[in-house]
């Protein structure tokens, strides 16, 4: 991956959690919060 490629994959992340802050109304940082979460709980159970 070229910096090129991962500066606008950043900039798109940041686009779409701004915008769901301000419009959408998804909530889309507690719902990646509980899907990380749910990630850590099932590696867990694998180590």
């Amino acid at each position: 991956m070229t910096n090129a490629i991962a500066i606008a994959l950043l900039v798109l992340i940041l686009g779409l959690f701004a915008a769901d802050q301000l419009w959408l109304q998804w909530q889309l940082p507690l719902m990646a919060a509980r899907m990380a979460d749910g990630l850590i709980e099932y590696l867990s159970f694998w180590r």
